[in-house]
């Protein structure tokens, strides 16, 4: 599996989209069309993260750090962009375990109340950790 994409943004600058060693895992537990996909549908352009819509990309912070979510059919991607570069910290399906436990509890604003769960920051800092690949 290639585990960095460069999608184009709109004003002509690149970011470099680099998964991680839990994240890139993650993936590889999907099929390969699923993976090819997933791919396909996850574009990162600067005007998303300035316009953030809820739906298929979100914002979560904690203490000043920002973490984005973007949302697609079955799958959650949580991201944070550095240095130029989208760095993916987790792939979710939408139906595991950990996911659900997130969503069981939340009301309307499913981002913000993932901002105040201290497992789901658990599952993010083991991705922010995790060597990049």
């Amino acid at each position: 599996m290639t585990c960095q994409i460069i999608p184009e943004l709109h004003d002509g600058r690149v970011l470099e989209i680099v998964f991680n060693e839990l994240s890139a895992a993650e993936m590889s537990q999907m099929g390969t069309m699923e993976q090819l996909e997933l791919l396909d549908q996850f574009h990162v352009q600067k005007s998303d993260l300035e316009h953030l819509d809820g739906e298929k990309f979100g914002l979560i912070e904690r203490d000043g750090k920002k973490l984005y979510r973007f949302r697609t059919r079955d799958w959650r991607l949580y991201f944070e962009v550095k240095d130029g570069s989208v760095i993916v910290h987790r792939v979710m399906h939408k139906g595991t375990f950990s996911d659900f436990m997130f969503r069981s509890k939340l009301p309307v604003a499913e981002d913000e109340e993932l901002a105040k769960s201290k497992h789901f920051w658990k599952l993010i800092d083991e991705g922010r950790n995790a060597r990049r690949i």
